[in-house]
């Protein structure tokens, strides 16, 4: 285990240096929060997730990075406070999955190269915490609905992805803290719970600590369900975090959620998330940490712990944390953790006072919020957002008013007369599991997609034997499922197949056509395959709302598929039964799933599984033995076509040529020099006059509205042909159907620049109304040029090459929560790449706006009630920005409009870089030319 501590006789706070001792009389020394609260005796009130980040704040005070005063501002954290200090946290490790994970990897290559260049060790370029990244979002769910659909998908996974494997097979033998979990083993979130997580850490200087993480996915959150304090980051920052740079983070508050009574018979922990969800968005707990307590809080399992900070991105949080328990404790047990390992992390928990979940009014939170489990009801969300909870008994009703409504009420602008039009649909049978042609009709609410699938639930056995029993009545009532619905299984670890086999649930969940199909991030992502031909032209043909249904957290517009305007979220059991319904229109809590045997009407209620006979199999799923022996094949047998990929060999890579990946350009004219910052640009030496800052006569490129997701903004899902990523990929020799997609072409910032802001579903105002009142989806700008006074319609990517070639800056203008969604790197880095200089919204997810400071871009934030709307901009405008020159952070910056008509307008903004190794990232030109620096100077 590589070092993560100060050498004693340099610390400040050497005094608190103590030793602890387990059951078995071992001994450790530690950095004891007891002790240091003799010196401050607030620390006892703390928050415990607070706690944790000050143990590593004290342990990493070494005078020059994290100084002694960071551990006071901490340790002296008041509920109320205004939140102006900053916290420098270095955590135990870092966590990757492959789509994100691949281009932080090539851009240590590119770091490299950039040293060989420079005439310096490449292998200064090494990540000083150890990084494992988990191939689990590169399996599509081509194959469905048959036993060995399995196989087929990896083998086409292995075939698309070769020329990425061969990239992180070098990776693993370029840098000696790069593990990788190959394909076929599972979701990160789950790995890492069951596996990759293990308790405690000790340093090479025997201090032990407790684990502590940042991932390249929001919802490596999942982790807060066994007390591990960590969270999704873009890649940019966790690249930073991996090469020495402490993660930045204001302090936070911290809302406390305290839990009472208990999950009423027929309840999942699904419906206890989306629950949570819905209350948490409402509370507005965005850039907060969320701790739960209570009674309530100490009674659920581990697995239901990690699925209520699974969702943290979605209610807002940076954390749903758990403290560490005996129910923890009893997890490590069950998922094969060594008895040394549980015996040294259960006495530093107590040795630290962080053992137990607190219960009310033993520590002080920012805000108290109650939810008693016993009023949560069954419950889905949609049909755009997680936040949008609805009951399922009002799941039809809901659907139903939705469909008249308008968009801007979250609704499908349909006819309400059309809502019960049904068209016949002959599908013919290479697009069927059943290998037989079929005659069906397709209508609005149809359920075409069902998927088991992502870390949300396939982590939680409750919840998956729940899956299992349900099918398996529903078998045994004569239940079937149509075969031109999409069903698949794909679990988060293998562990989940062995136990749905040894209790004999696994061929009744087959049986209904949720045969394995992979193990790994599917649906949940964009990943759940196309539809059969026949029924997206009809979709299309008869401009059709019908629905994707599946176990995941994510259901944004055009994320599950294209032509899927409907997706709501469920717990897999719900998943299952809608499968057999087919149709969000019948009310499963009053009308029949279908026709069962002997034409018998049979109702949910009749296979609902009891909680009895769920707990009565959950002994199946946490067997110790069963986990070792799958993660021991991680390293010894991950599988012929795995160990059948080749890959570079040597420090530097070589950069062969593929369209898969590519050097990027981040370090194409790196010198020693700071140079100029990429929005204005700082000058050669660093001065902070006002123009070395400023954006001047900048093009708007985009007027967007709410809830932009990152889905919106960064490449995700397929590469349609038209588009200019597909163009370009034609234009290179890939044909259509060797395109992948977008998540797995991370590596290549060719296809990925000409990808962002591409989205199918995306809405850019600037462009004029439809005839109908409709907007105008698509990835598309108006083009301001001296000739036509409305502009030249054409891709943002074009216009961007356009606008680059006449050294325009451009901007953007957006609405509330610009950015929320998953912690796509890339949605900043386009951004950058596409020549946008600053982005002025009325408000920012947090991972999104910390990313784009990281790629120079300057995010800006409106005050009070101002908006692009209320400005009445159009696009026409010409806008400069000016920031505070010595960029303190949030302050006071002006934008400048200069309007056609030649009139002028001032409007104050805030600037959005909020601390102050933000200021010199965007200074540096970025953080990873910040990172190289100091790593090559050093």
């Amino acid at each position: 285990m590589m070092a993560n501590s100060v050498h004693m006789s340099a610390h400040p706070f050497a005094s608190v240096l103590e030793e602890f001792r387990t059951a078995s009389g071992k001994t450790g020394r530690f950095y004891s929060l007891p002790a240091l609260a003799r010196q401050f005796p607030r620390i006892e009130r703390l928050p415990v997730s607070l706690r944790i980040v000050l143990e590593a704040v004290l342990r990493h005070c070494d005078g020059r990075k994290v100084l002694p005063e960071h551990v006071e501002q901490l340790a002296n954290w008041a509920p109320q406070a205004e939140r102006k200090d900053e916290i420098p946290f270095v955590v135990a490790r870092v966590v990757l999955q492959d789509f994100t994970g691949v281009p932080l990897l090539a851009d240590l290559a590119a770091m490299r190269s950039a040293a060989a260049r420079l005439g310096q060790d490449p292998q200064k370029i090494e990540p000083l915490v150890p990084v494992d990244l988990v191939v689990d979002h590169s399996v599509m769910v081509d194959h469905y609905g048959t036993r060995n659909a399995l196989d087929l998908n990896m083998k086409l996974e292995f075939q698309r992805n070769r020329e990425r494997y061969q990239f992180m097979k070098w990776g693993m033998q370029a840098f000696k803290t790069f593990g990788v979990v190959p394909p076929g083993f599972g979701i990160v979130h789950q790995v890492n719970l069951e596996y990759l997580a293990r308790g405690v850490h000790q340093g090479a200087d025997g201090v032990v600590y407790p684990d502590t993480l940042v991932g390249t996915d929001s919802h490596t959150t999942m982790i807060n369900g066994i007390g591990v304090v960590g969270w999704g980051v873009g890649g940019i920052e966790a690249e930073a975090a991996m090469l020495g740079q402490p993660v930045y983070f204001l302090t936070p508050d911290v809302v406390g959620l305290e839990l009472t009574g208990q999950l009423r018979e027929g309840v999942t922990a699904t419906d206890l998330v989306l629950t949570v969800t819905e209350l948490l968005r409402r509370h507005k707990v965005v850039g907060k940490f969320v701790e739960f307590f209570g009674e309530g809080a100490r009674t659920l399992s581990v697995p239901d712990r990690a699925t209520l900070g699974n969702m943290a991105p979605e209610y807002g949080a940076t954390m749903g944390f758990f403290p560490v328990d005996e129910k923890t404790i009893e997890y490590f047990r069950g998922t094969g953790r060594s008895a040394d390992e549980i015996e040294a992390f259960e006495a530093y928990f107590k040795a630290q006072g962080l053992f137990g979940v607190p219960r009310a009014g033993e520590v002080e939170y920012s805000l108290v919020l109650r939810l008693d489990l016993g009023s949560i009801a069954p419950s889905l969300a949609g049909p755009k957002r997680p936040q949008d909870r609805v009951e399922l008994g009002q799941v039809a009703a809901q659907f139903t008013e939705l469909f008249g409504k308008p968009a801007a009420e979250n609704g499908f602008n349909r006819p309400a007369a059309q809502l019960r039009e049904r068209y016949p649909v002959h599908v013919s049978a290479p697009s069927l599991p059943t290998q037989r042609d079929a005659d069906v009709t397709l209508g609005n609410g149809d359920v075409l997609i069902a998927a088991i699938t992502s870390c949300t639930n396939t982590s939680n056995p409750s919840v998956m034997l729940a899956a299992g029993l349900l099918a398996k009545k529903a078998v045994e009532a004569g239940l079937t499922v149509a075969p031109h619905i999409k069903t698949s299984l794909a679990p988060g670890s293998r562990v989940v197949t062995e136990y749905l086999t040894q209790t004999g649930l696994l061929p009744y969940l087959e049986q209904l056509g949720f045969a394995l199909a992979g193990y790994g991030c599917t649906t949940c992502i964009g990943n759940a395959g196309d539809l059969a031909p026949e029924i997206n032209e009809a979709i299309t043909a008869h401009d059709l709302v019908c629905a994707a249904v599946l176990s995941g957290n994510r259901n944004f517009e055009a994320r599950i598929h294209p032509n899927l305007k409907a997706n709501y979220l469920a717990s897999p059991p719900l998943v299952v039964a809608y499968a057999i319904a087919g149709s969000l229109l019948r009310d499963l809590t009053r009308e029949p799933l279908g026709q069962g045997k002997d034409g018998r009407a049979v109702y949910l209620r009749d296979i609902w599984p009891s909680s009895e006979e769920i707990h009565a199999l959950l002994r199946f799923a946490l067997n110790g033995e069963a986990f070792r022996a799958n993660y021991a094949k991680v390293q010894s047998d991950p599988g012929a076509l795995w160990q059948n990929i080749q890959g570079v060999q040597g420090t530097t890579y070589t950069w062969p040529p593929s369209t898969y990946i590519a050097e990027p350009p981040f370090f194409a004219n790196f010198t020693l020099d700071k140079g100029a910052a990429s929005a204005g640009g700082t000058g050669a030496n660093g001065q902070n006059d006002a123009d070395s800052v400023a954006v001047r006569g900048a093009r708007i490129m985009a007027l967007f509205g709410d809830s932009i997701t990152t889905d919106h903004i960064s490449p995700a899902g397929s590469i349609p042909v038209k588009s200019p990523a597909g163009q370009w990929l034609l234009a290179h020799g890939v044909k259509k159907e060797d395109f992948n997609s977008y998540g797995a072409r991370r590596g290549n910032h060719e296809v990925m620049m000409r990808g962002t802001f591409a989205n199918v579903r995306i809405k850019n105002l600037m462009l004029p109304p439809l005839p109908d009142g409709a907007r105008e989806e698509g990835g598309f700008t108006l083009y301001q040029n001296p000739g036509p006074q409305q502009g030249e319609k054409m891709f943002i990517f074009d216009a961007a090459m356009r606008y680059q070639a006449e050294h325009t800056p451009t901007v953007v203008f957006a609405g509330e929560e610009y950015g929320t969604g998953s912690s796509r790197d890339w949605a900043a880095k386009g951004t950058q790449l596409l020549g946008i200089k600053a982005v002025v919204a009325r408000s920012f997810e947090r991972i999104h706006r910390s990313n784009l400071v990281g790629m120079g871009v300057l995010p800006l934030q409106f005050q009070a009630a101002d908006s692009w709307q209320s400005l009445g901009l159009t696009g026409r405008e010409v806008i400069d920005v000016l920031p505070d020159p010595a960029l303190t952070p949030q302050s006071d910056a002006t934008l400048v409009i200069h309007r056609p008509d030649g009139t002028r307008e001032q409007v104050r903004v805030t600037l959005r870089i909020d601390t102050p190794i933000e200021v010199d990232y965007y200074r540096a030109g970025g953080i990873l030319p910040f990172v190289l620096r100091q790593l090559l100077v050093a």
